[in-house]
């Protein structure tokens, strides 16, 4: 998922967030809500906004839907722009560019 840091607010980019699908995959529609329960803001048409205070929760919610091996690794991997400094609480799930 493509992700920014602005001011200590990390930017899940709104093409990339999963969707729920009312008739859709049972994990997917859970890592959805997952992530939503935790985002500061989660608008339809905007990135997603999680604060600092959850990067630790968000990191071992993406780590164990990576292990689950039910969601492949773009969906569950924080993908940065070349050469922005990761956040310790996000290195173990993220990468750049």
């Amino acid at each position: 998922m493509r992700a920014r840091i602005e001011e200590e607010v990390l930017f899940l980019h709104k093409e990339d967030v999963p969707l729920y699908k009312k008739s859709g995959s049972l994990v997917r529609n859970n890592y959805f809500w997952a992530l939503r329960a935790i985002a500061v803001r989660s608008p339809f048409d905007r990135d997603w906004e999680f604060d600092a205070d959850v990067w630790i929760a968000l990191q071992r919610m993406l780590l164990s839907f990576t292990e689950s091996g039910y969601l492949g690794l773009r969906e569950t991997q924080l993908e940065f722009p070349q050469h922005t400094p990761i956040p310790d609480a996000l290195c173990s799930v993220s990468t750049w560019d």
